[in-house]
């Protein structure tokens, strides 16, 4: 089925988080019920709990169900998450030129951070799966985001050579060990001599054996790594299908490490 989004390039932040949101439940209520969207985030919820091995291998969001729910619940909360964690930590001070988005998904990291300015700086969102890249230029259409894509694994993306603010939001966890310490040196040094650099995660430590290594880096070097309980109003909708699911949908979790750019440093 082809999907149409409407570009909100020319309408205001909110109102283009709003409609992206009522467009996406207006999408997947198209295809599945109400019941069986819940029923698929409740399993992906104990996936993300228990079975993070099925991330890794892209099982976790394998079927509609889950990829509904996905889009539903998780990816506006990530978007609200990305946005305020930058506000809180002065990532929203000035925009990077360009962002680059590691492990993009649904592309809704790299959206929040360029949709903290009117005038927002363009996205690349990088990813494995070419229907998460899809999914991302449908998200950053409707947000009113200049982005585009670009189908690379991370050990062999060829990294643009202009200044970059970098994130990767609940993707580092999903790499090996070998990959993950290469990325690690790139990040800080793109990031630092760019527009800064911002790592999410959960906030569960156990599936982050290697976070203190990468919190230790990134203080080192003039950064900081925070937890984060935030009390963040949700849209409706969104918060209702997590009632659905059995899911406690009012505060918002993640640990993250920001690096500043080296002139705002």
């Amino acid at each position: 089925m082809r999907t149409s989004v409407r570009d909100r390039r020319g309408s205001p932040p909110e109102a283009r988080f709003e409609g992206w949101v009522e467009a996406l439940f207006e999408r997947h209520l198209a295809e599945l019920t109400w019941s069986e969207i819940a029923r698929a985030l409740a399993a992906l919820s104990q996936d993300y709990v228990q079975r993070r091995h099925r991330l890794r291998s892209g099982q976790a969001l394998a079927g509609r169900g889950k990829r509904a729910a996905f889009n539903l619940y998780y990816a506006p909360r990530h978007f609200l998450l990305v946005q305020e964690v930058l506000r809180r930590v002065g990532g929203a001070e000035r925009p990077p030129a360009r962002i680059l988005d590691l492990g993009c998904g649904t592309g809704v990291a790299g959206a929040a951070w360029a949709a903290v300015w009117q005038a927002e700086p363009a996205v690349l969102g990088v990813d494995t799966s070419t229907q998460s890249l899809a999914e991302a230029r449908l998200t950053y259409r409707a947000l009113g985001v200049r982005g585009r894509t670009v189908r690379s694994a991370l050990e062999r993306l060829r990294w643009p050579a202009e200044p970059l603010g970098i994130v990767a939001a609940f993707t580092l966890n999903e790499l090996d060990d070998a990959t993950r310490a290469r990325a690690l040196p790139r990040v800080l040094d793109r990031g630092r001599h760019g527009g800064g650099a911002l790592v999410v995660e959960p906030l569960a430590g156990g599936i982050t054996p290697w976070w203190d290594a990468w919190a230790q880096e990134f203080v080192a070097n003039g950064g900081r790594a925070d937890l984060w309980h935030l009390d963040v109003e949700i849209p409706e909708p969104v918060a209702r299908l997590g009632r659905s699911a059995r899911l406690d949908s009012r505060e918002l979790g993640a640990r993250t490490l920001w690096l500043a750019p080296e002139s705002a440093a």
